[in-house]
């Protein structure tokens, strides 16, 4: 067997060269990658922030969205390239952004529930005709960082609206509200009723804090028009009789608040004035225009009734005023009626109340109903009248009359007795 022959010191060192060749190749592929990555990169950092300067360079007041203020770049991040590209998006759909789902102004209720996430509103939305896109009303109001704020309420919206005025919108919570009038001449127990028939709040707590008449206890101060008013006074006759628009399920608290801030409002300080003029406290006026106010529905009676009265008071006679008989007398369960009508002879003998104006002298111990403001007109401007006495005529109308004889006659004509 022949030997085999030794390698030559060439053919040795041929691996090696050829290892040393490779890695500088791939050393030189990883540097021209790498480049390469950095140019791409480079680059598309330099075409986002012009793209970001010719945005910011061009505002319009028109536009949907908020951009980004000039000299405030932000930083290239995941977070931030998602925010960009959203933003690029609705850029696309700006027109759509803009475009109502109709061309209409009618405003419907939309009601937003404690818990229900953005997602689910705009897909009510969306159900309801309010918007055409959903999916575009989502990615607007993340962009805008509205979808954190939405709050539970009622909104008022119209289909009429753009995306962005519904989102708006659906910051601003209404409480649900319902119009009430309250007529003249109703007492509490009267006004509480409407109150909780209406769902404004509840009856009973506020018919209490009505007649408590303490303002303290519920954080109400700062009217001055109760100053004159007798210590443990109830709130009977400051109920101004008006339409309101109250927000429903309220506490009597609020609701009172709304009561006494129209009172104010509409038995101006130069009507106080005019009262303190002629030697009369807010309260006297308002007693006495309750009376006026029930007595009859007639503006152009109220200032002789109160005459009537003011004549009477100065010479020492009793009222003899029916409605104080009828307060009371309270509730009338047979009839339903918290205003007994008629009221009998005997009656008004009978009703021991310091109310009842026939058996004690003066005026009843405050007001009976809450009077309108031509009530408590009249008793600040009566007629100027020697008037004694008035008789119903059965028409709603009254004739009056300067002594007895006159009366008793004017009693047997008009109610045949």
């Amino acid at each position: 067997m022949q030997p085999m022959p030794r390698p030559s010191r060439a053919s040795q060192a041929t691996p090696s060269g050829s290892r040393s060749l490779i890695l500088l190749g791939l050393i030189l592929r990883s540097l021209v990658f790498l480049l390469t990555i950095g140019t791409v990169i480079g680059s598309g950092a330099i075409a986002w922030a012009h793209l970001q300067e010719q945005w910011a360079d061009k505002p319009d007041p028109e536009r949907a969205l908020a951009l980004a203020q000039p000299g405030t770049p932000r930083p290239l991040t995941l977070a931030t390239l998602e925010d960009y590209v959203i933003e690029l998006y609705l850029r696309f759909r700006e027109a759509d952004l803009m475009r109502p789902a109709a061309e209409t102004t009618t405003r419907v209720r939309f009601t937003v529930s404690p818990g229900e996430t953005a997602a689910q509103i705009a897909d009510r939305l969306e159900q309801e005709g309010l918007i055409t896109d959903a999916d575009l009303f989502r990615l607007y109001i993340r962009h805008e960082g509205i979808d954190a704020r939405l709050e539970a309420g009622e909104f008022e919206l119209s289909p009429g609206m753009t995306i962005p005025e519904i989102a708006q919108a659906l910051l601003q919570a209404r409480a649900r509200e319902v119009v009430v009038t309250i007529p003249e001449g109703l007492r509490a127990e009267e006004v509480a009723e409407l109150l909780e028939q209406a769902e404004v709040t509840d009856g009973d707590a506020f018919l209490a804090l009505v007649r408590s008449g303490d303002l303290s206890s519920v954080g109400l101060s700062g009217y001055d028009f109760l100053t004159d008013r007798p210590e443990g006074a109830s709130l009977e006759g400051y109920l101004f009789p008006d339409t309101y628009r109250f927000p429903v399920n309220a506490q009597p608290a609020e609701i009172l608040r709304i009561f006494l801030d129209n009172f104010d409002r509409r038995v101006t300080p130069e009507l106080r004035q005019e009262a303190a003029a002629r030697g009369l406290s807010l309260y006297t006026v308002l007693t006495l225009a309750s009376i006026v106010e029930r007595e009859t529905a007639l503006p152009e009676e109220r200032p002789i009734v109160a005459s009537v009265y003011f004549n009477r008071l100065a010479k020492g006679m009793h009222l003899n005023a029916d409605p104080t008989v009828q307060y009371a007398m309270g509730y009338q369960p047979d009839t339903g009626q918290w205003w007994k009508s008629p009221v009998t002879l005997e009656e008004y003998r009978s009703v021991i109340s310091p109310y009842n104006t026939y058996l004690n002298p003066g005026l009843p111990p405050g007001p009976i109903c809450s009077p309108g403001l031509s009530a408590i007109e009249a008793v600040i401007r009566p007629a100027d009248t020697d008037y004694l006495y008035f008789v119903a005529t059965g028409d709603g109308g009254h004739v009056f009359a300067r002594t007895l004889e006159e009366h008793q006659a004017n009693i047997k004509r008009y109610q045949g007795r």
